[in-house]
């Protein structure tokens, strides 16, 4: 191509992809789009003008030992390639690259190393652990996990809230309703039952006088109320810790409202010295957003009585100046909930404001709410709930079918296996949009699930174990001439583009349908194609192929946060 179009390779590359694979009919392998090589095409050139330059381009093109095939298409010139090379190129790609096949692509060869802050998870004290931050949390760790595998170093951060008003409340209502004992054993659950008691009482007076003097005193540093205060944090995070590693995520570093509370002022005074803070009649702290400086968009920063707000106190401009002086990363994204757009629209347009040009490598990925996850017992309050559900639930499954007898620890299989359920229905869709869980939809067996992608995994895994090992350079590949392997193959070809494609726009999506593809191919593959029984070099060559699928299938789970399992 680069000769007939006299255009250097690297340009070409991202306009040649991988065919994908169609039940109905046999597709070539690649295709070139006609409009993304000719100049100025895309706007000018009608349908019928595309088909003819496709036409015109095929036309000039021969075949030789590598391309079989040359056809024109609906604006674009579609090569199939030598079957036999096509076998042997993507199987070796695969064993040599192992878990970096398709990273190692040439797509990503322009594309800097970077380094990323990724703030996510980010559960508040003493309040539910609920349903959105465990969406954040696997949100974060998939967009980490990619970012890693790409070649960018990362820095995950679990910014809690960890300060506020709430603390003088919690403080009274330990003293009151508290227990050391439960307060050790179960911190999350005990301190919410603390919340909720005391909560009852809030609108008392007297409470919420000694609610205010308990954080005035936090405030002022009082080291008896500073420690009953620490003592809360890190008996959370120590249990934070433990259900994250059930989960499969780690942070580098566990930061909070806390860390900056004595800062707020400082960006107000920032804010004030740049002329930027603004005070209203009734005497709140504002900052003007609006293009024309007339106040049509603004963002109040400071209350009356001069005690800083969210936005500040959440101290988000100064913890995001503090990592940049500390990390100094080239981007920084802050997953939560969509219903905060606003809020990281406003803070990105402030530290603009303030100066800083970098904000606009900050990036807020949102994403939208899950509906109806209830356990048995009634609503969800604790991750720990939604982890034992699943288990419990995937265990009994396992349980009721035949071949599930002799799995030696059914108990961590039952729960990775559920873990790969909540994974692959909460990432299926659009991040922003919102979904209505169903506990029987994630975990069928059957259908597009994570529990089929388990399943096929281990399906092929022990195919691996029942014949042992292969050695590539055994193989024959003029046996793996069948359509159904050639699906596959072709498959294994495209994806490196679909981690492009997520690497691009940080949605899961492009990578779980690509999987459960895969995992639709493989599985007729293996109805097919038959090892036992087959002469021993068509055996060979079906084991080989059906290692690459389990091998590409396995990089892509851990991707999305989920551990392979081997039996199931």
């Amino acid at each position: 191509l680069s000769k007939v179009l006299d255009l250097p390779p690297e340009n070409l590359i991202k306009s040649i992809s991988a065919v994908p694979v169609s039940k109905k009919r046999h597709v070539a392998d690649f295709q070139l789009s006609v409009a993304s090589v000719i100049e100025n095409s895309s706007s000018e050139c009608s349908a019928q003008d595309l088909q003819l330059q496709a036409q015109q381009l095929a036309e000039r093109l021969k075949c030789d030992s590598v391309v079989s095939e040359i056809s024109a298409g609906p604006g674009t010139v579609n090569f199939t390639i030598n079957r036999e090379l096509l076998a042997k190129t993507v199987l070796q790609q695969v064993w040599k690259d192992g878990s970096e096949y398709g990273v190692k692509s040439e797509l990503f060869s322009t594309v800097p190393r970077q380094k990323a802050v990724i703030e996510f998870s980010s559960p508040n004290i003493a309040k539910k652990f609920h349903i959105g931050h465990l969406r954040s949390t696997i949100v974060g760790n998939f967009i980490a996990n990619l970012k890693v595998a790409l070649g960018h170093e990362v820095v995950r951060i679990n910014y809690l809230g960890d300060w506020g008003m709430q603390f003088g409340l919690l403080g009274v209502g330990f003293q009151s309703f508290g227990n050391k004992e439960k307060l050790k054993s179960s911190p999350l659950q005990h301190l919410f039952e603390v919340y909720v008691q005391i909560n009852k009482a809030a609108e008392d007076e007297n409470t919420k006088k000694l609610a205010k003097d308990f954080f005035r005193k936090l405030e002022e540093h009082d080291e008896q109320t500073l420690s009953i205060w620490k003592q809360f944090r890190d008996l959370s995070i120590e249990e934070y810790i433990r259900i994250y590693k059930r989960l499969g995520v780690h942070f580098d570093e566990y930061s909070g409202e806390s860390c900056y509370q004595e800062k707020a002022q400082e960006v107000l005074k920032m804010l004030e010295d740049k002329g930027l803070l603004q005070k209203t009649i009734k005497g709140t702290g504002i900052v003007d957003l609006s293009e024309k400086k007339d106040l049509s968009t603004f963002s109040t920063v400071m209350r009356s009585d001069g005690t800083s707000l969210y936005i500040t106190r959440q101290v988000k401009p100064i913890s995001a100046i503090d990592r940049m002086n500390k990390h100094s990363w080239d981007t920084m994204i802050y997953v939560t909930d969509k219903s905060q757009s606003n809020h990281f629209q406003h803070l990105f347009q402030i530290l603009k404001l303030m100066g800083y040009d970098w904000a606009e490598r900050c990036q807020h990925v949102s994403f939208g709410l899950v509906q109806g996850m209830k356990t048995r017992r009634g609503e969800v309050i604790f991750l720990e709930d939604v982890l034992n559900e699943v288990r419990s639930r995937m265990l009994q499954n396992m349980t009721s079918t035949k071949t599930t007898k002799e799995i030696q620890n059914p108990m961590e299989t039952a729960e990775k296996v559920g873990l790969a359920a909540l994974i692959i229905q909460d990432f299926r869709g659009l991040l922003s949009s919102d979904y209505q869980f169903s506990w029987d939809r994630a975990l069928q067996s059957r259908g597009d699930t994570g529990v089929f992608l388990q399943y096929t995994h281990a399906r092929l895994h022990s195919l691996e174990e029942m014949h042992g090992n292969v050695d590539l350079a055994d193989v024959n590949v003029t046996c793996l001439l069948e359509p159904d392997a050639i699906s596959v193959l072709q498959h294994l070809l495209r994806y490196d583009e679909v981690l492009y494609r997520s690497s691009q726009d940080l949605q899961p999506k492009h990578i779980v349908s690509y999987l459960i593809t895969l995992s639709h191919l493989a599985a007729v593959a293996h109805r097919t194609l038959p090892v036992k029984g087959s002469a021993p070099d068509v055996a060979q060559a079906r084991l080989c192929l059906f290692h690459a699928a389990r091998s590409v299938l396995a990089n892509g789970m851990k991707l999305l946060g989920i551990t392979p399992v081997t039996q199931m």
